[in-house]
Order: structure tokens, then sequence, then C-alpha cells
């Protein structure tokens, strides 16, 4: 995070959890590769869909290796979903067919919905050093599946950030957290998106719709919630208790950790490599459409 001139100090009382979510359980990403063989993790994972609705998947990317990530997501299709690409360390190009381009660095966001489809590459822009970051991928309702696609990029210092009086500090990607405003809303979804540090025995507590299916990465550090540990590299699945308002987090070292929730749609999910749509026609569609060039026709 940046030392944003901006950033308001937020008393860490100001919207305190009465009842924290617990810990249902801990996730380990999967390794593998993707694009043209960039080296990540997979957090979350297709068979865990339907449980953290509307989410479909969580990567987390992070090398210093140039091989593991130089040969960059080159054009590749979308339909049926939104990408948020959360870049810590390192330069990304990103081109679409909707003649979008933006350059997505340190700290930076990048929100594409692929609506009704999009082409599009992710090219890194240079040649050694830290590439790291997160790409987080979101589901659209049926009614908005078919949209026209949209794209933002926002740059560090165009993120809502704030600090606490514990001296945690955090970027609001989405939703609101103590008051502040992310960078973006959804009406359906409702999704939050931060990124928190933490100094070691801080607490910081966020306030969650019991309705939200909801969890967090811990990406350095660790942190307790309910006498829970959480380490370094596990997402914790957070419980959907009922008289549940919120999560409180205690960190246990300094910490870097993103907490991710969302209003669940409660829809038919059949996904097809990189089209996620309702029903099976609807992918048979997506392919002939990609198929025969109209996937990614500019209107």
């Amino acid at each position: 995070m940046s030392n944003n001139p901006f950033t308001p100090l937020v008393p860490a009382s100001s919207h305190a959890v009465l009842n924290s979510r617990a810990v249902e359980r801990l996730v380990t990403g999967q390794a593998t590769s993707d694009g043209a063989g960039v080296k990540l993790s997979r957090i979350l994972t297709q068979d865990l869909q339907h449980r953290l609705d509307p989410f479909l998947m969580l990567d987390a990317f992070g090398s210093d290796k140039p091989d593991d990530y130089i040969a960059g997501f080159p054009d590749h299709p979308h339909r049926g979903f939104e990408t948020v690409t959360y870049m810590i360390a390192g330069r990304m190009l990103h081109r679409d067919s909707a003649g979008n381009e933006g350059l997505l660095q340190n700290g930076g966001v990048q929100w594409m919905t692929a609506g009704q489809g999009v082409i599009h590459s992710e090219i890194p822009q240079q040649a050694d050093g830290v590439m790291e970051g997160f790409q987080l991928w979101l589901n659209l309702h049926s009614s908005e599946k078919m949209n026209a696609p949209w794209y933002r990029d926002f740059q560090n210092d165009q993120l809502p950030q704030f600090q606490t009086s514990e001296g945690v500090a955090v970027t609001v990607i989405a939703g609101v957290s103590h008051g502040v405003q992310g960078a973006v809303s959804r009406e359906i979804t409702q999704p939050v998106y931060l990124d928190v540090h933490m100094p070691q025995g801080a607490h910081f507590e966020q306030l969650l719709p019991a309705g939200h299916n909801a969890f967090l990465y811990v990406y350095r550090g660790e942190v307790g919630i309910g006498g829970q540990a959480v380490p370094a590299q596990r997402m914790a699945i957070l419980k959907n208790t009922p008289q549940a308002d919120g999560v409180m987090i205690k960190a246990s070292v300094d910490t870097q950790l993103i907490l991710v929730a969302g209003k669940p749609l409660k829809q038919p999910i059949v996904q097809y490599g990189p089209f996620v749509m309702n029903t099976k026609e609807e992918i048979y569609q997506a392919l002939a459409d990609f198929r025969n060039g109209r996937l990614g026709e500019r209107a």
C-alpha cells in the first residue's frame, strides 16, 4: 500500500463487530500454470464455487523468476463473469477486443466485465524482478451475462484507503469498510474486497451481511480468528453463522491479507474453461460464437 496523503485515520471502534464469524476450514492452494505457462497457486477451485458463490476462482501468482511469468497470458476469451486483477508488484499490460488498454502496476487493480464476450491479453512489461498479485473471478447474474463488456483500471493512489488507530492500513477495492466506499460497487453481488495490512498484535473488524459468503487469504504473516490460526498461504472460509455480523481478526505477526465477501446468486453454474454460464446450451453457443469470430465483436 502506498503512503497516500489522502488516507484518513478511522477509529478501530467506529464500526464494531458484536459477533464474529469463525473459521469453517482452511484451504491450501493447488500449484498449476495458466496462460502461456505462468506458474500460480489456484486457491478457490471449481469444487468451491457453490460454497463461495458468487466467486468462481482465485489465483495467486508470485515469483522473482522471469521464466515463471514472462510469457504472460496471450489472447484468450471470456464470457459470463467478471475478472478482478490486483497487482501487488510488477507491471502487466492489458489489451482487449473492446478497444481497452491499460498498464496494471504496483498496487493497482484492473476490473473487467466480460459480459457477452471479450478477448484479451495480459502481458508482463518487465524482464526481471518480482511479479506478484491475485486474479479473482466474480460471477454475473443470468440477467447480466450477455451485457456489453466493461473495463476500468485503477492506479494505487486512485483506490480508497484508510488507517485505523491501531495502525491497520486498508485498501478498499470493492464494497464498504469502516464507512469508506470502495472503488467498485455491484448492486446484485454486493462484493467486498479489501487488502488489509496489520502490524503485529493489531486487531481489525469488518462488518459483513449475514447472507454473504466470505473468505480471507493470508499472503504474508499469520492471523487468529476466534482462536483459530490462519497461517500464510492459506485461505480461511468463514462460517455462515446467522447471528454473526462480521469478522474479528488479530495479527499474530506483521500480516498482509485479502478479505473477500459477496452475496450469493444461487443460480446454476456451468463452466467450460473461460466461459461461465447457467446452462450447457449457453456454453455451446459461447463456443460457437468464439469459433465463428463473433464472441469478441465490437458493437
